[in-house]
């Protein structure tokens, strides 16, 4: 019998327990609601500075996009980061080099499904949005601009 790095016994489950197909489905939910919410919180924080949100939640066989806006005539890729306070990570630190490239690449596919979003060729900017939700009170908003 093999024992897990995280004291899970037994060949059904991983660290902590977990089985090994993935997380607790009730603590993915948990998670999911609360990265929908950051996005929300994102989206309303990206309008009262003035910009345009023109998609959200945009997928390609690549990946998705958080939120796609208008800064001017700039248009900018966001990379949405929701943590609840207190946690052990900051939400910009899970966003990395590569991460950023797949941002770049996911605007190039954006860009021709979408003719008003604008011609081919504008300047695009890919800013990072962290989220941090309170125990009480309002979510704390970080935004990062031009990053990668």
């Amino acid at each position: 019998m093999r024992i897990g790095a995280g004291g899970g016994e037994g060949r059904g489950s991983g660290p902590r327990g977990v089985p090994r197909g993935g997380a607790d489905p009730a603590r993915q939910s948990r998670n999911a609601a609360v990265g929908r919410y950051g996005e929300r919180v994102a989206a309303r924080y990206l309008v009262e500075a003035g910009m345009a949100v023109l998609d959200r939640n945009w997928r390609c066989r690549d990946g998705e996009i958080d939120i796609v806006a208008r800064d001017g005539p700039t248009l900018v890729v966001c990379e949405v980061k929701t943590r609840r306070a207190g946690g052990f990570q900051h939400p910009l630190e899970a966003v990395g080099a590569v991460k950023a490239q797949r941002l770049r690449v996911l605007a190039e596919r954006w860009l021709p499904a979408h003719p008003l979003g604008g011609p081919p060729g504008r300047e695009v900017r890919i800013d990072l949005v962290a989220v941090i939700v309170a125990v009480r009170g309002a979510a704390r908003v970080e935004h990062i601009r031009g990053v990668g």
